[in-house]
């Protein structure tokens, strides 16, 4: 057989399970998660705007 061929007689033989149990799927409610989240910044905002101007002046420069 050379590249690119196949043997017919094994595309016949294909059997294809297309029955699904409850057991197969993805179980969502298993890692759900209850809770808050809370976040503490230190830094103002113009202290922040000042370091993504930084960022975004670094980005322009490397491309």
């Amino acid at each position: 057989m050379g590249f690119g061929s196949y043997d017919e007689s094994e595309q016949d033989n294909q059997e294809y399970d297309t029955e699904f149990d409850d057991e197969d799927g993805l179980d969502a409610e298993e890692n759900a998660h209850e809770g808050d989240v809370e976040y503490e910044f230190t830094a103002s905002n113009d202290e922040l705007l000042d370091r993504l101007k930084d960022i975004k002046e670094d980005e322009s420069q490397n491309t």
